[in-house]
């Protein structure tokens, strides 16, 4: 699951968030690394999603 929407990351605790974003980060490497073979990921809207739920937490810790 990439998208992670402003009304579960602000219920979120921070342990929870630091999970969160480790997990995103990590759906994140795979996609590049299914794409750098030379496969098509099978969900086109996966980057986007991922990176800007990844966006949303870091702007969430900041906070």
């Amino acid at each position: 699951m990439t998208h992670v929407s402003n009304r579960e990351i602000a219920s979120m605790s921070a342990d929870a968030l630091k999970d969160r974003l480790t997990e995103l980060q990590e759906e994140l490497l795979q996609l590049r690394a299914e794409q750098s073979l030379g496969g098509t990921p099978s969900n086109m809207g996966a980057f986007k999603a991922c990176r800007r739920s990844i966006a949303r937490i870091k702007t969430k810790m900041a906070e």
